[in-house]
């Protein structure tokens, strides 16, 4: 008997596709050994309706996945006649909300991985290096009260459901089955390249580190040899479909404003939407909205019209070049005022007017024309993920060449040496000891005390020794009770010992800031960069520095405070707060809009909180639960309390990182020690994914000819070999 042209018994059987655009489904005959390509020409042809299908491809919703590999049959797909299939566009409507908190309209492929979406996005909005940014999903306030397994059971409670078959499809219409939580990582059967694509592997996939590239081209990315196109009636189907643009309906932006500009007050929706954490433990369940690089936004359960929040991920940016970075900039300057207004990152009340400042002046001179730049005095900033990569350079350099800083004239034989009286206090439990003081010296990485200066010059035994190489700094400044310390957090046996600097003026403090800074990177204070880190830091104090009037009549700038300042010091100030804000404002009002914006980044990055990213975990044989932070050249163990630094491990000492996706425990192989961990405030591929993408950008080249590495990225940050 034949049926659709096929022998009833010959091996055909009846697949079932639901047309998304046309709102029907329809039965078509196949074979196992058809392939995928095969099954939408077939389909085309027997749907009859001439318009243009190239867009179009099969989406598998009972296994969570797209069926893009065309040559692929189904039988290697392993598709079956009990399966349901839907033919539906790749590009869908998307709606992306901005670091500056504004709303867009993009019609994006969802076929794709996120990190191509990602690039294709920022190449539409004008912003460079999209490696530094990443896709979140919107967070709300329920989510910071539970780690991210008491969430996930939470949602599945209460999520209702109509009657559907075993494909989570309802027969009578067009809704599909509700679809995954987003940061559930999925795993996609059909994807070795995916973030679980080690599932059907050995439990622990390893990922080596290799602190040089491994190739030619580095992973940075250029605009001159990015080439982006769009498909244009394409009737084959062909998997390079899914490479075509991301297409932005920018009619929404409110006012005439572009995206190198952001209004003052953000939309009332988008404030509505903002959460504010109220711990460290809430400040690192907002990691777990990151959603998965290695799949496609629709396999993390991103539907068609749902909202996605474009941020900067990776605190590592590369060349910010005035000339070409005008959005990025802007968009970084946003994330970064959204960040301290949100109270996401501490500051001090001198520190928060400064930002108030700045924040003015940006105000004031965006609808002031602004002049030209000069390419001779462009500023930009260096990548802190650079800092082991030229600590490193700089050490063969002075080894082959001497130093070309010193402190007696041209003997490039002398090795710099700092020297000064401080006050010095190593705290110990249960005892109240006050600051004493000792004479410095530091030389070459290493914090010498002496009880005076005559037992330095005796060479007598100094009174403590201090190797700086991988310590942390921390900053404790109040200009208001003219207090300059230094809070130094060594590496010991025991962990991380605390040890206190008290300096008496802001040049002393800016300088022994300096060189402490410096050498917890490996540099000594022969390097090129001592002196330009000693005048950022003064520079930095003096913005903090009051004016007794004004330049601005108050009365003549309608400031509201909580577009300025965080709501704790709205609250303290008070009826001060405007009088104190213009105080501030006296020492950036001749700073340029971009120069204005740079230098609120740049304070930014100077806070001691800035850069590092939190997640609760639990260590190996431990019982309770601690903070471990994640920055661009170091993981930390943190008091999930005070956020103390207990021990930090550096990626310069690293051998490889492993994850058991079965366990969902990560295991991280240093030169010292291995420490094993499961994540709590969210999934372990998240902090995979942070440790493999900063290793990615440290290895990005200067060379500006250089193309972005996709493979590269998705081999450190994937999970798989």
């Amino acid at each position: 008997m034949l049926s659709g042209g096929h022998l009833v018994g010959d091996g055909s059987w009846v697949l079932q596709v639901f047309v998304t655009d046309l709102q029907f489904e329809k039965s078509i005959r196949v074979k196992g050994d058809l392939h995928i390509g095969g099954v939408m020409l077939a389909l085309v042809e027997d749907i009859g309706i001439t318009m243009d299908w190239s867009d179009h491809a099969l989406w598998w919703p009972a296994r969570n996945m797209w069926l893009t590999r065309t040559r692929s049959t189904l039988d290697q797909c392993g598709l079956s006649a009990d399966a349901l299939l839907h033919f539906t566009p790749m590009h869908k409507t998307l709606r992306v909300q901005l670091p500056d908190l504004r709303y867009l309209d993009c019609k994006v492929d969802f076929s794709i991985k996120t990190f191509n979406t990602v690039i294709h996005l920022c190449k539409e909005l004008g912003i460079r290096h999209p490696e530094e940014l990443s896709l979140s999903k919107p967070l709300e306030s329920t989510h910071l009260k539970h780690n991210l397994k008491e969430n996930l059971a939470k949602k599945k409670l209460h999520t209702g459901s109509g009657p559907t078959d075993q494909n989570g499809t309802i027969r009578n219409g067009v809704h599909p089955y509700p679809p995954p939580d987003t940061n559930t990582f999925i795993a996609t059967a059909s994807s070795p390249h995916g973030s679980n694509g080690s599932l059907d592997k050995s439990p622990f996939m390893c990922a080596p580190v290799s602190h040089k590239p491994t190739t030619t081209s580095s992973p940075i990315s250029s605009p001159q040899n990015n080439t982006w196109k769009r498909q244009n009636g394409n009737t084959t189907f062909d998997s390079t479909i899914n490479n075509s643009d991301t297409i932005l309906d920018l009619s929404n932006l409110s006012g005439d404003l572009s995206l190198a500009s952001s209004p003052v007050t953000p939309s009332q929706e988008a404030r509505n939407k903002l959460v504010r954490p109220k711990s460290l433990v809430e400040k690192a369940r907002m990691n777990m909205a990151w959603l998965d690089s290695s799949l496609s936004i629709m396999e993390q359960g991103v539907r068609e019209y749902d909202t996605l929040c474009l941020r900067f991920k990776f605190y590592s940016f590369y060349d910010l070049n005035p000339k070409y970075d005008a959005v990025r900039i802007n968009q970084l300057y946003e994330q970064a005022k959204w960040q301290l207004l949100n109270e996401e990152i501490d500051c001090t009340e001198e520190e928060m007017l400064m930002f108030a400042a700045l924040q003015v002046q940006v105000n004031l001179q965006a609808g002031v024309p602004q002049p030209a730049l000069d390419n001779s005095n462009i500023s930009t900033t260096q990548s802190p993920a650079d800092d082991d990569i030229d600590a490193a350079l700089t050490d063969l350099q002075v080894a082959l060449e001497g130093s070309h800083i010193n402190s007696s004239g041209n003997d490039i034989t002398q090795v710099p040496e700092l020297f000064d009286n401080l006050r010095f206090l190593k705290p110990k439990r249960f005892t109240l000891k006050a600051f004493k003081r000792y004479w410095f010296t530091c030389r070459e990485l290493h914090l010498v005390l002496y009880k005076t200066r005559e037992e330095a010059v005796a060479q007598v035994k100094p009174a403590h020794y201090i190797d700086l190489r991988g310590c942390e700094v921390t900053p404790d400044v109040s200009l208001a009770q003219s207090k300059y310390g230094i809070k130094l957090e060594v590496p010991s046996a025991d962990g991380m010992s605390e040890l206190w600097i008290r300096c008496d003026t802001e040049e002393q403090y800016a300088k022994w800031l300096a060189a402490c800074r410096l050498a917890a990177k490996g540099r000594s204070l022969a390097d090129s960069s001592y002196e330009t880190e000693v005048k950022n830091i003064i520079a930095f104090l003096q913005m903090q520095h009051p004016a007794d009037v004004p330049a601005i009549n108050p009365a003549s700038l309608d400031i509201q405070p909580e577009d300025y300042v965080a709501p704790r010091f709205s609250k303290k100030l008070r009826g001060k707060l405007v009088q104190r804000i213009l105080e501030a404002h006296t020492n950036v009002k001749d700073l340029p809009l971009v120069e204005a914006k740079l230098n609120f980044i740049r304070a930014w990055q100077s806070l001691p909180e800035y850069g590092i990213s939190l997640f609760i975990v639990k260590f190996m044989g431990h019982k309770k639960e601690e903070l471990l932070g994640v920055a661009h050249n170091r993981i930390m163990k943190m008091d999930i309390n005070s956020g103390d630094h207990l021990k930090t491990w550096r990626y310069n000492t690293m051998k490889a990182w492993n994850v058991n996706w079965e366990v969902k425990h990560m295991m991280v192989q240093f030169e010292e020690d291995n420490i094993i961990f499961s994540c709590l405030s969210a999934d372990c591929k998240v902090i995979h994914e942070f440790i493999g993408g900063y290793i990615f950008l440290s290895m990005r080249s200067k060379d500006a000819n250089q193309t972005l590495n996709e493979e590269q990225f998705h081999k450190l940050t994937g999970g798989w070999m």
